[in-house]
């Protein structure tokens, strides 16, 4: 029987998984809001909070705070500069493609900030984004951000509610992010992953890759398949 042109539009393509990202110093080379504060020139008092803030040092809504207190009067035009200093990280590129054309979804939840984060997603075809917006006046950062702050909690909250929509189980997830406040989005994920993480998340996360290539996800994916096939698959 043949089907109908509104019968195949109606058919749903089927989600396998979802990957969710952390985006600085993970999905990036860089920390976004350390290159902003040496346009501020301020930078290394911002990458000193930056770094103790991703050890679990301090609380992450008051280190982001006193970081985009510091970034106050710069113009909007500096996040196109910024963006020339970006890097992805090696592999990210073919990792997002090979998980896309696996059928996965495909996201980054950020502690940075969509001025810059929805223009990496753009380039590379994401199909979530969360991350903060920056407060601005005629152009100019007030040194304030924009509603709710992204936490750990947002970040979990995220990967659930991505998996939900699509009809996914937690085990179908996978979370990868080098830093605190990253961990409880890599515990609860199906696989957690520490990517060249801070001692912290190392230590906690089930697994870990401490090569910066973001390829080697889908050496742990498919690592733990071979195992599941084998009759092994318990996290290590």
């Amino acid at each position: 029987m043949i089907k109908s042109i509104n019968q195949i539009k109606e058919k749903k393509v089927t989600v396998k998984g979802l990957l969710v990202m952390d985006v600085d110093s993970t999905l990036i080379l860089e920390e976004g809001i350390d290159l902003l504060g040496e346009e501020a020139g301020v930078g290394e008092k911002v990458a000193a909070i930056t770094e103790r803030a991703m050890r679990g040092e301090l609380d992450f809504k008051e280190a982001l705070a006193e970081r985009v207190a510091l970034l106050k009067g710069l113009p909007l035009s500096v996040f196109d500069h910024i963006l020339e200093k970006i890097h992805f990280t090696p592999g990210a590129r073919e990792l997002v493609t090979e998980l896309h054309q696996r059928g996965y979804k495909v996201a980054v939840v950020s502690g940075g900030f969509h001025e810059t984060v929805d223009k990496l997603a753009e380039k590379l075809g994401l199909d979530y984004v969360k991350a903060n917006r920056l407060e601005t006046e005629n152009g100019i950062l007030t040194g304030r951000v924009l509603g709710e702050i992204v936490t750990k909690e947002t970040k979990k909250e995220c990967l659930e509610k991505w998996a939900l929509e699509n009809g996914l189980h937690l085990a179908d997830t996978i979370a990868v992010g080098d830093g605190a406040n990253d961990l409880p989005m890599i515990q609860v994920a199906g696989i957690g992953i520490a990517f060249c993480a801070k001692p912290i998340v190392r230590e906690q996360a089930p697994y870990q890759i401490n090569e910066k290539n973001l390829i080697k996800v889908l050496d742990v994916m498919d690592g733990l398949m071979e195992d599941k096939k084998k009759g092994v698959g318990e996290k290590s």
